[in-house]
């Protein structure tokens, strides 16, 4: 595997989480601006994303879904490669293939980006069975949403893991909305973590907008399937500031609501507590902002000169 970034100290983390938003607000802009093609963004999130991804090892393996750039950036992916492969150039991740909804980066341990919802989640059971058998050290780690949670496949996947004892982290991103539903018209319960009891499974929520909360939960998460080899289920309560897909106008979300959570950002919330701590300065938080400016403009830059696929790749990478 290539190189990862596994740093996880509280500014590293801080200064991940800025770059993931840097990087995702411009996917946005650059869709008003340039009809750049839309995808679905995860702003909001990034404190689940790096506090999950930056405990894991390098032999650990990563299914995720349609809200994936924080989990590669968190991993350690190339931001000008992943922006060629949503502007559809040759020398994105995938070729210029996948666009933003489908990438995936082996040399990182990033096996698949599903937009199926669940998707990955029918998946994770045999990519843990074949490491299992093959007796490959690593742990599974797949992140879905609340609404994957209330399909059929998430029951399934828990269940089979469970009588496998199958070495996967369960990562549930509850953020509240299920595309355009809120997660209260879908769910009696207001966690999903409870449900893991029914197959055996420990199981825990944690504040998904406290980064170090969720690399804390992480790291016991790990240290439990790695000691039991069974699996775990942690569920990261967060909120997602932007809309489904881009563009959206969020006109199906309570103001009240979204003010609220907008209060609890989860940057903000680590750079307060960092200068409380004087662990940073308002000076470090400054060029923290300019490098990750720095990083996504050149990202841009890299991807609007790189070429477009040769059309003799149109049949090429497919299974038939």
């Amino acid at each position: 595997m290539g190189q990862i970034n596994c740093e996880s100290s509280p500014a590293s983390m801080l200064e991940c989480m800025m770059l993931i938003r840097t990087y995702e607000e411009k996917l946005a802009a650059l869709h008003a601006s340039d009809g750049l093609p839309g995808t679905c963004t995860a702003v909001g999130q990034e404190a689940s994303a790096v506090g999950v991804v930056r405990a894991l090892n390098a032999n650990d393996r990563i299914l995720t879904n349609h809200r994936s750039a924080g989990h590669l950036l968190a991993r350690g992916a190339d931001p000008g490669r992943m922006m060629a492969e949503v502007m559809g150039r040759s020398t994105g991740y995938c070729k210029g293939k996948s666009g933003s909804l489908h990438i995936s980066a082996k040399h990182l341990g990033v096996i698949l980006t599903s937009t199926i919802v669940g998707g990955e989640l029918s998946l994770a059971t045999g990519v843990a069975l074949s490491m299992s058998m093959l007796k490959q050290d690593g742990i599974v780690v797949c992140f879905f949403g609340d609404g994957a949670a209330c399909e059929g496949i998430f029951h399934e996947s828990l269940n089979l893991a469970s009588v496998w004892n199958l070495p996967i982290l369960y990562v549930c991103e509850n953020n509240q909305w299920q595309a355009f539903v809120h997660r209260k018209e879908t769910m009696v319960a207001d966690n999903i973590s409870g449900w893991a009891a029914g197959y055996g499974m420990e199981s825990r929520s944690v504040d998904g907008n406290d980064v170090e909360a969720v690399h804390a939960a992480t790291v016991e998460a790990l240290a439990h399937i790695r000691q039991t080899g069974k699996p775990y289920l942690l569920e990261t309560c967060t909120y997602r500031v932007r809309g489904h897909f881009e563009p959206d106008d969020q006109a199906y979300v309570d103001p009240q609501e979204l003010s609220t959570w907008r209060a609890n950002d989860p940057i903000e919330k680590m750079q307060k507590r960092l200068l409380e701590k004087s662990a940073v300065s308002i000076a470090d938080i400054a060029q923290m902002t300019q490098r990750a400016i720095a990083i996504v403009e050149h990202a841009v830059t890299f991807a609007n000169d790189s070429p477009f696929p040769e059309i003799s790749e149109l049949t090429t990478d497919i299974y038939a």
